[in-house]
């Protein structure tokens, strides 16, 4: 296929700049979609094992819902109905770029599904005798659950949370449907530009595989540790 195809990297350096304020972008939405989705996911979680049977619905219908969407479909609806929102409710001037904000808006609620599930199966990890010796001391569920039953999930999921945000890094490059510049729309843009769309796919696809590639390593080693204390 590249036989007769002569490669030019030449455009690669003069764009670092802004390829590397993709970069950020991307590393932007990866962490506040972790942030928010552990935070969201945790309340799913608790809201899916609660013993009040409409909440616990509700919160597994979230989570299906979300599950079974492709993301880059969510990301289209958020990128459609977020700025209207924001010009309704905040007084924004219409045509206000809110592309940024639509994008984390939508990994966060997205991603929250599935961190919801890492971290019920988490809670259901501690025996139960955990919660029980918590309300034997005179704790109430909420207590418990925040300084007994969570800490020790959090433990025992920290190799799954740290995959999934691998994962949403990876998935950060599907904002493109929004024409929003981050590492991976940038590295397209500066290779339409200069005719080399060619190189600069294979330099994005290079930094991912780099970057996901050491942080893969990193939580192999970081779960090596924790199985080892």
């Amino acid at each position: 296929m590249f036989g007769s195809y002569e490669f030019d990297w030449s455009s690669i350096p003069g764009s670092l700049n802004f390829l590397g304020q993709g970069l950020l972008v991307s590393l932007e939405i990866t962490a506040l979609a972790i942030v928010a989705g552990i935070v969201w996911g945790t309340l799913l979680a608790m809201a899916r094992l609660s013993s009040i049977k409409p909440l616990a619905w509700a919160a597994a219908g979230y989570v299906n819902l979300f599950r079974a969407i492709p993301l880059v479909m969510v990301l289209l609806w958020f990128f459609l109905i977020v700025p209207k929102f924001l010009e309704s409710f905040l007084g924004l001037p219409p045509g206000s770029d809110v592309r940024l904000a639509s994008a984390m808006i939508g990994f966060a609620l997205f991603e929250s599904a599935y961190y919801a599930e890492i971290i019920r199966a988490g809670i259901q990890s501690v025996p139960k005798g955990q919660l029980a010796a918590a309300h034997a001391l005179g704790m109430s569920y909420p207590q418990a659950m925040l300084h007994v039953v969570l800490p020790q999930a959090f433990r025992n999921m920290v190799p799954l949370l740290l995959t999934q945000a691998i994962i949403l890094f990876q998935d950060t490059s599907l904002v493109y449907v929004s024409a929003l510049a981050d590492f991976f729309g940038a590295a397209y843009k500066v290779g339409d530009r200069d005719g080399r769309l060619v190189e600069l796919v294979l330099f994005a696809g290079a930094v991912y595989f780099v970057l996901c590639f050491a942080a893969s390593q990193g939580v192999r080693h970081f779960q090596r540790r924790l199985q080892r204390a």
